[in-house]
Parts: C-alpha cells; structure tokens; sequence
C-alpha cells in the first residue's frame, strides 16, 4: 500500500493489525480513545491491592501460534509468559478433597488417556472419546449450523464435571450445553487434538501489558507508526464504495485515495458507527478476584476448581487470582460477599489462614460474546463492502471464541485483507 492505514483501536486486534501492517513497510497511525493501549488485556496499578494487576487473568497454550508468533514479532521477553515444560493440569475438588494431574502426552496419539495416573479419577478411557461427537457435528458446516455442544456430546458423568465442563466453560465463556460446537472444535483440534506439545499451559507471570502491550507499542514507534491516544472516532464519512473520512472528538481526518482504515473496536461501538453491522447481540460475563498474599510454597501456577465458586485459580508471585467465567449470576451479587465466599474457598485450597488479605473484585460484564450458534452466526468478516474499510477484533468471525489467540489472528487477517484489496485495485489500474 502507497497510502496511510489508520488503525482505530490499540486492543490486542488493533495492536496486531498495527504490527502486521507496519511489518510490511505500510505507514500505520494508530488511535485509540484511551490513554493507553491494550484494551481489555492490559495491566494497572490498583491501589486497594498496593499491586500491578490485569483487568482479567488469561491462560494461553502452547497451540496459540498467533499470540506467540505475535510476541515474538515484537519482540516481547523471553520470560513473558511462564510455565512447565509438559502439558500438565492440576486440579482440586472442593467437595471430595481430592487432586490430581491432568497430563497429555506430548504426540497427537494420545496414548495418555490408557495410563490411570493422567487421567481424571474414576474415569476410563473410553470415556475421552465424547469430545468425538463435536468433531463430527462441526465437520463441514459453517458458522453457527453445527448445533451446540449439548446436542453432540453427553453433558454429564464424572469426566464432564471434572475435565470437559470447566475447560470448555473457560474457552468459550458459556455455559458448553447451550455453546456453539464449531468454536469447541476449532479449539480441540488446535490444542488436546494436537497432542501434548500443543496445549501447555502458559501464563503472563509479569502482566499483559508486559508481554503484549508494551514490547508491541514499542515495536510501533520503533519503526516509525503514529500513536494517537485520547482520539474517539465518532463517525465515518461514507463515499462512493469506500470511506472518504474519519471524524474524531478532536476532529476531522481526511483520508487520501490510498488510504485505508482498520476498525478494531468493541462489536457494540463498532456497529453504532458503522449501520448494518453483523455483530454479536449477546454477551456473557466475567469475575476476577484478587487477593494480595504470596502463594503457599509450592503451589501450582494454574489450578483447576470443581464443585466450588471458584473456577481456576492463579498463583501469581505476589498474588492469588481466581477467575469466574460464565458469570451473569453473579453481576448482582455484592463484592463483599463474592471476596468472602472466594476466600473461604482458596484458605482450604491453600492453607492458608483464613483472615481474608487485602482483595479486589473485577466484574466484566460484556467480557465476551455469547459462545452459542445464534452468535456464532452473526460474526463478521474482516472484508466489509468499503473498499478500503476492514474489521478486526475476537468478535469477528475468526474461527474462535473470544481469546487472545483470536483477537490477534483477527488483526493478520484484517491487514491482509486491506493489503489483497489495495493489491486488487492496483491491478486494475495497471490494467485501465
């Protein structure tokens, strides 16, 4: 491209898109209406807590090709995110007083499922075949036509409750009976289908902002991109087949014939701005509890919860984290009584006495879109019907639920899509 990309939005799709374009010699400016980038995946300090935490705790896998090819990219530090050197899970169940280790092997015959010391207890091996009717329910159908998982796999029994139920629940942020199973089977297949090597566990130990953020606006600036914080767009203005302009808070922003713009905003602000948006209408929740106390020696960096409030549990170095998905009930629940019940829960996980520590409740309540068929469907295209107008954010139809591995992949596909049609468009000239 000869123009300038202006990418509205400095969320990981944005940042991604940004980066993606920049990599490539474009001259990028990107806006975003905060006086910070990151969006949703970004640390802070809070002062209740006296510590720098992320507005939402985030696994990512050792499968996540987009979020690590990404880091890399940027050149984030090597010890940005932490975790073991095998696909290992812990979990507890709170009602029982039992543990154990979830651990594939690392090829994709998952030879693991055949050794009672990997598995989940009281489960056989055959009973890891379920996830088989996902599969098959998903293969060949587009968005949203597949059914839900409900339909395709029994919902129920030792393993659901203990393995499939809360890992799903985490991908997808819906409940998994009422959930899409094209979006589980994209995720199966990337990571537990892919063997062992594919689905470790990993964690920003330092923060988002850390391992996304800061080496990504860095790497921008380094190469010469423009970064306009406290800049709201308001409005485009629409021409012939293309967008002839960008109005802002501050004011208007003409754009040139070669110009091209990403919008890499929330699906709700995307669609006000741009009329006939296809975009998610349903949205599901998210609670983030964090308690400033050093975890107990020895303490899993990741645990898995059953028959308890809390879901997973995060041993950061100078916190534990819990993160509730899936959470509508509990909007209305006072943050008191939520930091009391999680507390309660984590000094029997623990150990540790049960004097509550200093504590903080996040509630997110459009944390992502709702995971079902009818969602799946509406997801847009990066490619829009203005020429030199794409899309970018977890909410487009990239395949995967909302995660980071999703709101960056929508970032590629977005400045390649703005790329194949400045390409297209200069054929033709070349052409005429």
């Amino acid at each position: 491209m000869t123009g300038t990309v202006h990418v509205i939005g400095a969320g990981l799709a944005g940042l991604s898109a940004a980066v993606s374009l920049t990599e490539r010699g474009v001259r990028v400016v990107l806006h975003e209406a905060a006086k910070q980038a990151g969006g949703r995946c970004r640390s802070y300090y809070d002062p209740t807590l006296g510590l720098t935490i992320d507005n939402g705790n985030h696994l990512l896998l050792s499968g996540n090709s987009s979020a690590l090819g990404f880091m890399r990219t940027i050149g984030a530090p090597a010890d940005a995110l932490s975790g073991p050197a095998e696909a290992e899970f812990d979990f507890a169940d709170l009602k029982t007083g039992e543990r154990w280790q979830l651990r594939p092997n690392r090829g994709r015959l998952p030879w693991w499922v055949m050794s009672a010391s990997r598995r989940v207890p009281g489960t056989s091996a055959v009973d890891y075949l379920a996830p088989l009717g996902i599969l098959r329910a998903a293969a060949g159908k587009g968005p949203g036509l597949g059914g839900t998982i409900g339909e395709s796999m029994a919902c129920s029994g030792p393993l659901y409750e203990r393995l499939w139920h809360p890992v799903l629940l985490a991908a997808l942020n819906t409940d998994p009976k009422e959930s899409d199973v094209g979006l589980a089977a994209k995720i199966l297949l990337e990571t537990l289908g892919a063997g062992g090597e594919a689905c470790r566990p990993l964690v920003a130990v330092a923060g988002l902002s850390a391992a996304f953020v800061d080496p990504a606006v860095d790497y921008l600036s380094a190469r010469g991109a423009e970064i306009r914080f406290g800049r709201r767009l308001r409005s485009l203005a629409f021409g012939a087949g293309r967008i002839d302009g960008l109005v802002f808070s501050d004011g208007p922003q003409d754009l040139g014939p070669d110009d091209g713009i990403v919008l890499a905003l929330p699906p709700w602000v995307a669609a006000d701005i741009l009329p006939g948006l296809a975009s998610p209408q349903s949205y599901r929740s998210i609670v983030n509890a964090h308690f400033a106390i050093v975890p107990p020696p020895g303490a899993p960096l990741l645990l898995g919860v059953v028959n308890g409030l809390t879901e997973w549990l995060f041993a950061y170095p100078d916190r534990l984290s819990v993160t509730i998905s899936g959470a509508d009930h509990l909007l209305d629940t006072p943050r008191e009584d939520l930091s009391a019940r999680i507390w309660s829960e984590l000094s029997t996980l623990t150990g540790l006495a049960p004097e509550r520590p200093s504590w903080q409740i996040v509630k997110e309540k459009r944390a992502t879109f709702a995971a079902t068929p009818a969602e799946a469907a509406r997801r847009a295209s990066a490619v829009t019907d203005h020429a030199n107008l794409v899309l970018a954010g977890d909410w487009t139809a990239t395949g995967l639920p909302s995660t980071i591995e999703g709101a960056i992949r929508s970032g590629t596909t977005a400045a390649q899509a703005l790329l194949n049609g400045a390409r297209a468009r200069n054929k033709l000239r070349g052409a005429a």
